[in-house]
């Protein structure tokens, strides 16, 4: 992928600082992926089997649970060989590979999260058009844009990192990798570098949290001219959990992406990455499993139909 470097492996340090009580954090980690996965996967399967779930907010719903799926497994499993071993060596080729789908995947949902937003503005603003609108094939039109963009967008990043020469030292304190400390072990002045990937990173995170604000104020102007009380209350019931996954999402990038400085703590680098990275993907089936009373009632229902095929009723002589 590069020749622009004598360095060819390198050593991630991990969790440096957790020293004798690296099993517990390593159950708990384990225990948080195990949930992760089984709880999107749940969703999803949910969402398949349901037909009455089989329309565009739903489907956008399972897609993010797929990316959530993804974007944990390319990190979290990486975390949990640091915490065992202490440290991991890592082809260089591998980690930039790692730090290209872990952009990839997360720009992917950046953009989703747009889509969600516009889906529901056409429900609230224009019930009447909305199958009209949001019909089969925009939906996968949208969906492959998203895509697209996703795995298009971070090329920049991709290139500013190879272009660097690298020489040395081959440590990186981190606990997978990704553009800062990457860029970080170049062997010249990155500041240009850094500052062509903040301003990218800038104008993606800016512009599209500008469309998802201009979205919501259209959404809560038509909430409020509602005048049925049960109407309001519905409708903001169907954007709270999207909403609650957008302030989580695009606080933690900000605090990592966007910030106008080379120098910071990696220990503080480190929380960030673990809350965007294991924290926001766990939480993302609980927002919306709880908070939604359709996947509630298919949850409910494929239980009781669960226990009647392998529990039938014990009949009394």
């Amino acid at each position: 992928m590069t020749v622009n470097t004598t360095v060819f492996e390198l050593t991630m340090i991990g969790f440096s600082k957790v020293g004798h009580f690296w099993p517990l954090f390593f159950f708990f980690l384990l225990m948080i992926y195990f949930l992760t996965i089984s709880g999107n996967v749940s969703i999803s399967i949910l969402i398949l089997a349901d037909r009455h779930l089989h329309t565009p907010m739903y489907l956008f719903i399972s897609m993010l649970s797929f990316l959530e799926i993804f974007y944990t497994t390319v990190t979290i499993p990486f975390m949990l060989t640091c915490l065992w071993r202490g440290q991991v060596q890592i082809l260089f080729n591998h980690c930039v590979l790692q730090m290209y789908l872990l952009h990839s995947l997360g720009i992917t949902q950046n953009y989703l999260l747009n889509v969600m937003a516009y889906d529901r503005m056409v429900a609230i603003c224009n019930p009447l058009r909305y199958h009209t609108i949001m019909t089969p094939k925009r939906c996968t039109i949208l969906l492959s844009s998203c895509c697209l963009l996703g795995f298009t967008s971070p090329i920049v990043h991709l290139l500013s990192v190879l272009q660097l020469p690298f020489c040395g030292p081959n440590t990186i304190n981190h606990v997978f990798c990704d553009l800062a400390p990457l860029l970080k072990m170049a062997c010249t002045d990155i500041h240009f570098t850094f500052i062509l990937n903040f301003l990218i990173s800038l104008c993606i995170i800016s512009s599209t949290f500008f469309f998802i604000i201009v979205t919501y104020i259209k959404i809560i102007f038509t909430i409020l001219r509602m005048s049925s009380t049960d109407g309001r209350q519905k409708a903001f019931s169907t954007c709270a959990s999207h909403l609650t996954m957008v302030l989580l999402f695009y606080g933690s990038l900000a605090f990592i992406y966007i910030r106008p400085k080379v120098e910071y703590t990696q220990e503080y680098d480190k929380l960030v990455a673990i809350n965007y990275s294991v924290i926001i993907p766990f939480l993302n089936p609980i927002i919306y499993s709880f908070r939604n009373k359709e996947i509630k009632r298919t949850f409910k229902k494929l239980l009781k139909r669960f226990n009647t095929i392998f529990m039938p009723p014990i009949k009394l002589l």
